[in-house]
């Protein structure tokens, strides 16, 4: 984050100076430029201050964010952790959830994909629930609208397939594209297809995305972590590491 010359110098002043060491209001005009001089002076003299004020103001900044993350999901935590909806892996009985919403068409859910697997493998305490969060096109739509379809009519077992497949694939997302991947897992494709523009498979697209715009997620992958919010991707060092700091 970056911040101009004046925000940085109204940020050195606050964290430097004690409450009521002057008065700003009440200088002259002589004593303002004074004052304004003997600020420039220490800092052309001291830059690093100003860095070291940059640094409280973003870690400051950083604790308000985590704070409201926190808040809107324990706001949301029926939605998120027990929708009746969304396919649920990992170990049942884990004592961290991890929730990810995801987009098929997505390069960075697609890089994430086996550092995730790895995560909830390597762990083994890690309850995962998947969010279709389709935003990107047409594709990304049709793809989870198969998806769920597939939750739907042939179980976890079924979506976990379809799931995996789709989030390796490469080429163009299409509907005859999809109905042979059903039949590649023994899938019954016909039922899929007919229930994939169902009312049933709408509304789960739709709670997501009223979902995602309560919580602000407006971009894939996003992941919630028992009460953290991980906007974007998070390589697998750093998601065991936070799944260690929430254990304490």
């Amino acid at each position: 984050m970056k911040f101009a010359p004046l925000t940085a110098l109204a940020a050195v002043t606050a964290l430097a100076l004690p409450a009521q060491a002057f008065d700003l209001q009440n200088m002259s005009a002589a004593e303002r430029d004074a004052f304004r001089a003997e600020i420039r002076t220490y800092l052309l003299e001291n830059p690093e201050v100003i860095m070291e004020a940059v640094a409280v103001l973003e870690q400051r900044q950083a604790e308000e964010q985590a704070r409201g993350d926190s808040d809107m999901i324990k706001a949301n935590a029926g939605a998120l952790f027990d929708d009746g909806h969304s396919w649920v892996g990992g170990n049942p009985d884990g004592d961290i959830t991890l929730v990810e919403f995801m987009d098929y068409r997505c390069g960075y859910c697609k890089r994430a994909f086996p550092e995730v697997e790895s995560l909830i493998e390597a762990d083994g305490n890690i309850r995962i629930i998947i969010k279709e969060f389709p935003i990107l096109g047409e594709q990304s739509v049709l793809a989870s609208r198969f998806a769920i379809a597939t939750l739907q009519v042939a179980g976890d077992e079924g979506y976990k397939q379809v799931h995996d497949a789709l989030m390796t694939f490469r080429g163009e997302i299409s509907q005859p594209a999809l109905e042979r991947l059903a039949e590649g897992f023994g899938l019954d494709a016909e039922a899929i297809t007919a229930r994939m523009d169902s009312d049933a498979v709408t509304e789960v697209i739709n709670e997501n995305r009223a979902l995602g715009q309560r919580l602000n997620i407006t971009g894939t992958p996003s992941f919630v972590m028992e009460d953290q919010m991980l906007r974007g991707y998070v390589p697998l060092d750093a998601m065991q590491q936070i799944a260690d700091d929430i254990r304490g």
